[in-house]
């Protein structure tokens, strides 16, 4: 029987490839030059408004390349089955609304499988505890979309609970969709916890996808595998509807290949919501008059200045032709008229980096139990309604949520905590006082308009404090891994981010697509589980 689906699967999956391939050369701006793999949000609508392509042809297209990939990748853990209804209607739309439609009008998005839907999609949170619950309502940011015309294509795989549930779990490993691979080098880490979008913008299954970040869950797999990430200031879009971690630094963005496709998407989710309302209220003022498209210049590095901190975050590189890249962007920066400050350093750095030492592991528990209860016990209708129940599943299921393997062991301890008491508050409190001494005096005292890492090490530091970051493609490693540079800032320095951002982006043109070519054996579990 495995036999005969395995043969089933590979005849399917083959000819998918063929008509993709079909699909993909239909598609043209008379020049030769338009390519569904790589569109921008930009291409895509202007294919659009010629009628050389359809909503429906891009869903189609999506479609068929994630039958192609997923079965090695495992980006993707299912697809909405009214997505081509959705598209449909879209076009309909469009043709009686020419020149009044938004820029993701038409455009198929993924979503984290944290991030809630009401509608034929689960939200499962990579968990099988969850699998068959039903969410009262769209999360915000799904509203928001939605309102913006834009396409759920469906649900991207995640580290399972934030990979919250236990560290011994891979980066990216959930129960429903096994461990996903980077697209780029096999069996190089794709990081996570939003593993899923990231590897499938990476690889041209969706153009646009949205994550989450609480720590580093958005910035290091955009590092990882190419791709543009975006996290924004604490606050800046709303968590309603989003399985939560600590709403104190929980965080929503998007993942793209482009830093404009990652604008024009934060330019639609960010915004006041009701049911998030201190957090979205107090950050709202934030929000730039006009939106940060404005923002996206390729002068953007001029008059700017940039620290460049390299300790610890490049202390163990030792890659000849990643560091010959990376100083080579400093050059770039110069070039384009910014300020270069080098070799900075973070006070306490060290100790920033040690979420356990700082208690960031500790208010995460405490605050993971109070607000993930709160989350079951709103849903429509659940298998689990607290972090007790989800436990006991897991022990129920043992042999389904590989419980030998990864245990549990983060839930138990969460699950004896009893909220935010003194020693939860003093580790706030130091923290406040790590950021304030540390990343924020290097801003202040070397008038800094963003700081500049290799990697997306640095994301503790962004983490604690609530700052946003991007995460730019800058390079590949000697055997071809892809990695970032983040630029960071202080709380609502969006629009500061997004000028140097892209002004790199558009001076390197550092990302390419990847060369995906594994092969169907990649569906043997035991692969994944060896990788562990």
């Amino acid at each position: 029987m495995a036999t005969a689906t395995a043969t089933a699967t590979r005849a399917i999956a083959l000819l998918l490839i063929s008509v993709a391939a079909v699909v993909s050369n239909a598609i043209d701006d008379g020049g030769g030059n338009f390519s569904m793999e790589e569109a921008t949000i930009d291409q895509i609508q202007a294919a659009f408004a010629g009628n050389q392509l359809t909503s429906k042809d891009l869903v189609s297209f999506y479609l068929d390349r994630i039958a192609e990939l997923n079965p090695s990748l495992r980006s993707v853990l299912e697809v909405n089955p009214d997505a081509l209804d959705q598209a449909a209607k879209a076009d309909l739309e469009r043709s009686e609304n020419q020149g009044r439609l938004g820029g993701l009008h038409g455009i198929p998005i993924l979503l984290k499988d944290g991030i809630g839907t009401k509608d034929k999609l689960n939200t499962t949170c990579g968990s099988y505890a969850l699998l068959g619950s039903e969410v009262a309502r769209d999360a915000g940011v799904v509203d928001r979309l939605r309102n913006a015309g834009a396409v759920i294509l469906g649900k991207a795989s995640m580290s399972e609970w934030y990979r919250f549930r236990s560290f011994r779990m891979p980066n990216g490993w959930c129960a429903r969709g096994g461990l996903p691979q980077n697209p780029y080098v096999k069996g190089a880490d794709p990081c996570g916890s939003s593993s899923g979008p990231a590897i499938s913008v990476a690889a041209n299954m969706v153009a646009v996808a949205i994550g989450t970040e609480t720590h580093s869950s958005i910035l290091c797999p955009s590092d990882h595998n190419s791709v543009v990430g975006f996290k924004p200031t604490v606050g800046l879009t709303s968590r309603a509807g989003v399985v939560p971690v600590s709403p104190r630094w929980d965080t929503i963005g998007p993942i793209c290949r482009t830093v404009s496709d990652a604008v024009y998407v934060l330019d639609a989710i960010v915004g006041v919501d009701p049911r998030d309302y201190q957090a979205t209220k107090e950050a709202s003022e934030f929000i730039p008059s006009g939106g940060y498209k404005q923002f996206l210049r390729v002068d953007g590095l001029r008059g700017k200045r940039l620290g460049i901190v390299r300790t610890p975050f490049m202390d163990s590189v030792d890659d000849s032709t990643v560091l010959t890249t990376f100083n080579s962007h400093l050059e770039v920066f110069r070039q384009g008229g910014a300020t270069v400050v080098d070799n900075l350093e973070i006070a306490n750095v060290d100790s920033i980096l040690q979420p356990f030492e700082t208690g960031e592991i500790k208010v995460m528990m405490a605050e993971f139990k109070v607000a993930v209860n709160q989350y079951l016990q709103e849903l429509v209708k659940s298998p689990v309604r607290s972090l007790a129940d989800v436990i006991a599943f897991n022990v129920n299921n043992s042999a389904l949520e590989h419980m030998k393997e990864y245990g549990q062991d983060m839930f138990i301890e969460a699950e004896k905590t009893n909220g935010m008491g003194q020693k939860e508050m003093e580790a706030v409190q130091l923290m406040e006082d790590l950021s304030r001494r540390g990343f924020e005096e290097l801003m202040r005292r070397n008038e800094l308009d963003a700081m500049v890492t290799f990697g997306s090490y640095v994301t503790a530091v962004l983490a604690i404090g609530g700052y946003p970051g991007i995460s730019v493609p800058a390079g590949y490693d000697s055997n071809g891994k892809p990695f970032g540079v983040v630029f960071g800032g202080l709380k609502g320095t969006e629009p500061k981010l997004i000028e140097v951002a892209y002004a790199f982006e558009q001076a390197t043109a550092m990302r390419r697509p990847p060369a995906v070519s594994f092969s169907f054996d990649d569906l043997d579990e035991k692969l994944y589980l060896s990788a562990t």
